[in-house]
C-alpha cells in the first residue's frame, strides 16, 4: 500500500502531476460556478416567462418553449448533452472545450434553476404582487423590486445544492477535452499504472470541496435568519 501512495507522490510532484491537478482544480470550480450564474440568469427568465403565460396568453407560447427546454435537459444526461454539443452542434466549430462545457452546464443547470426560482417565486404571498400593482408600478418593476428579494432568500439553500450537484458533475468535462479533476487524476492514474491511489485521492478532494461549500452555504442561511428576525 506505502509503495503505491510513494508512487503516486512521486509522479504527483516529480513529474509535474500537481500541475494538471492544480488546472483541473480551477477548471472544476470555474465550470461549476458559471454554469451556475448562467443557470440562475436563464432559470429566473424561463420562471418568469412561465409565470407571466398562465396570466397572458400572449407569453404563453414562450411559456411552451420553456416547457420544452425545461424537459429536454432535465430528462437527458448531462454527459449526452456534452457529447451533442461536441459532435454535432458545435463539430464544425473551433470552440475551447472549457468554454463548451461552462455553456452546456449553464443549459443545463438553467433548466432545473428555472422549477427552483418558479417555486421560490410561488412561495411568496400573492398580495405582494398584487399591492405593488395596486400602488401603480408595473408587473415587471414589481416583480423585480418586491417579489424577487423575497423569493432569492427562500431558494438560496437550494441554490447551494445545485451549486455542489454541479461541482460533482463536472467529472465528466473530461469528454469534451477539457482538464477537470476526473481527467487530472485518471492521467496520473494512466500514468503509474495504479487506479486505486489516484481516485481515492480524487474522491477525497471532491468531498473536501462539497464539506466547504456545505458549510459556507450554512452559514448564509444562519445570515439571512438573523437578518430576518431584525
Amino acid at each position: 500500500m506505502s509503495a503505491k501512495f510513494e508512487k503516486f507522490f512521486k509522479h504527483f510532484i516529480d513529474y509535474g502531476g500537481y500541475k494538471n491537478i492544480l488546472t483541473g482544480f480551477r477548471n472544476t470550480l470555474l465550470i461549476a460556478v458559471c454554469g451556475l450564474l448562467i443557470g440562475i440568469f436563464i432559470g429566473t427568465v424561463v420562471a418568469c416567462i412561465q409565470l407571466a403565460g398562465k396570466r397572458n396568453k400572449a407569453v404563453k407560447a414562450f411559456s411552451l418553449i420553456g416547457d420544452v427546454y425545461i424537459a429536454v435537459f432535465r430528462g437527458t444526461p448531462i454527459i449526452v448533452q456534452l457529447l451533442i454539443f461536441h459532435y454535432i452542434i458545435f463539430a464544425s466549430v473551433n470552440i475551447d472545450g472549457l468554454a463548451e462545457a461552462v455553456l452546456v452546464f449553464g443549459l443545463n443547470s438553467g433548466a432545473y434553476v428555472a422549477e427552483i426560482m418558479r417555486g421560490g417565486i410561488s412561495s411568496v404571498d400573492a398580495g405582494q404582487l398584487e399591492a405593488g400593482r395596486t400602488l401603480g408600478l408595473s408587473y415587471l418593476t414589481t416583480m423585480i423590486k418586491v417579489v424577487f428579494p423575497q423569493a432569492v432568500k427562500n431558494v438560496i439553500p437550494t441554490l447551494g445544492n445545485e451549486l455542489i450537484a454541479l461541482v460533482k458533475d463536472t467529472s465528466v468535462a473530461g469528454y469534451v477535452a477539457t482538464m477537470d479533476l476526473n481527467a487530472a487524476f485518471t492521467a496520473i492514474a494512466g500514468a503509474t499504472y495504479d487506479f486505486m491511489v489516484p481516485y481515492l485521492m480524487l474522491a477525497l478532494v471532491y468531498f473536501v470541496i462539497v464539506v466547504i461549500l456545505t458549510v459556507i452555504i450554512r452559514l448564509i442561511e444562519r445570515r439571512l435568519r438573523k437578518s430576518e428576525k431584525r
